[in-house]
């Protein structure tokens, strides 16, 4: 059980050990519980979503296979994957192609008018082997006006051509949508796998927004969880077991340091960075109750922000910084409160259903994503527009968890189970874009999505 359980079920473990919680808990406690350990332990039900679904309003677009060096994958198709998965862009199928050119001057727009797409995409990539330095050199087309609208070179190293072909879909997408792409961003996660001889085996990793090229980062006989990047997205926090007991960490990716932020007797979890980068509110029973408090990363200072005899944890971050959404069964069931860190007043966020937890705020502040249940139903995501307060449920599988936005504010991220393997999936904040991430192997679970990297 222990083996297959998330951030979530040892919040509620670990505090139900002390006497404070265990004696004369209250059934709606108890209740909680038991909800909170089946929605973070992922009960093992199918997740039918193998295909991936697309705006009704997508824009075609033509992505050629790029020319020049064999690659382990060809920028051409990155890039095409890339835009279809945004659910922005209908790639069109290669074989509809009149001609595979590498470049505008090859070319001619009147045999490309009949493939049905808006624009075209053509690249070609070179190797100096005296520096040892790839570039590639692409353009993007328009067919309907016969024109060249955007074209650039990127420069690179050998190990950095997965990079550079997420960066041109990024730069492809903002110019035809306007929005910055996410595309050469990181995701975070835990990935668990069973070995007969040792057992269970933990993992954090960081990979590329589409699930390629992951690396870990960590590596434990003992669980990790709560993985969460700072703002510069140079270092992260996430909770290791290592010691036989929760502890925060905070490390940095490239260099692998790392310090020990919080390691108090009782819960040290659910790390989550501010927007300056200079504290981590965390989840702490130092004081007999799991309470949220912010800690200061120069000096170590706490600062209790709750003070109420329920659970509350998972706290999340408003973009100012002046707010932080957190869990709470201060109702007798689990929800979503506000406070406000300069005068510590908490408001209540959420109101349908009956549970709702780990919160993710959009980059904009105005969405709330969260792990929902209506009463009697199962668990999704949903996200709620904080203005209105008006929630709408996005998935349509089983007890899924982890919901974190893109920096861009455009997908979210988050964990659930697919052809008896837990996954990670995409979807758009109204649900009509869904993508599920390549299994990678192991158990993935827990994801959060990076700032911007440039």
């Amino acid at each position: 059980m222990i083996q297959k359980t998330g951030q979530s079920y040892w919040h509620w473990h670990n505090a139900h050990q002390d006497k404070k919680f265990t004696v004369g808990m209250p059934l709606y406690r108890l209740a909680f519980l038991v909800i909170t350990i089946l929605a973070s332990s992922m009960a093992r039900c199918d997740f039918m979503l193998d295909i991936i679904g697309g705006s009704d309003n997508a824009t075609p677009i033509a992505v050629v296979p790029f020319g020049g060096p064999s690659l382990d994958d060809n920028p051409g198709n990155i890039i095409n994957n890339d835009l279809h998965n945004s659910g922005e862009f209908n790639t069109i199928d290669r074989s509809a192609f009149p001609a595979q050119p590498s470049s505008s001057a090859g070319v001619f727009f009147h045999d490309w008018q009949h493939v049905g797409s808006d624009y075209l995409v053509v690249g070609n990539t070179t190797l100096n082997s005296t520096l040892g330095l790839y570039a590639t050199h692409y353009e993007l087309l328009s067919i309907s006006g016969q024109q060249r609208i955007m074209g650039e070179t990127l420069t690179y190293s050998a190990n950095q051509w997965r990079d550079a072909a997420h960066q041109i879909a990024d730069h492809i997408y903002q110019k035809i949508t306007g929005i910055r792409g996410a595309f050469a961003t990181r995701i975070l996660y835990i990935d668990k796998t069973w070995n007969a001889v040792h057992g269970m085996h933990y993992r954090l990793m960081v990979a590329d927004s589409d699930g390629h090229h992951a690396q870990a980062i960590v590596d434990s006989a003992q669980p990790l969880m709560s993985p969460s990047w700072s703002p510069d997205a140079q270092k992260v926090a996430y909770v290791s077991f290592e010691s036989g007991h929760s502890v925060i960490y905070v490390q940095d990716i490239y260099d692998r340091k790392r310090w020990k932020i919080a390691d108090f007797p009782g819960i040290n979890s659910a790390p989550s960075w501010s927007p300056n980068g200079k504290s981590l509110a965390v989840t702490l029973s130092r004081s007999g109750n799991a309470e949220i408090y912010l800690i200061n990363l120069v000096d170590m200072s706490q600062t209790q922000l709750t003070d109420d005899p329920s659970i509350n944890t998972e706290a999340c971050w408003y973009p100012d910084g002046k707010k932080l959404a957190f869990t709470s069964d201060r109702s007798g069931h689990p929800q979503i409160y506000q406070l406000d860190i300069a005068t510590h007043q908490v408001m209540r966020l959420t109101y349908d259903g009956n549970y709702n937890a780990r919160c993710a705020i959009s980059p904009d502040g105005k969405k709330l994503a969260v792990v929902h249940r209506e009463h009697g139903q199962i668990f999704q995501i949903a996200v709620q527009d904080l203005a209105s307060g008006s929630m709408a449920v996005i998935t349509q599988s089983e007890l899924v968890d982890s919901p974190s936005f893109a920096p861009n504010g455009t997908m979210l991220v988050y964990s659930t189970r697919s052809n008896n393997q837990d996954m990670l999936a995409l979807v758009s904040p109204d649900g009509n874009i869904k993508v599920l991430l390549p299994e990678q192997g192991g158990e993935m679970s827990e994801p959060s999505w990076s700032p911007f990297l440039h």
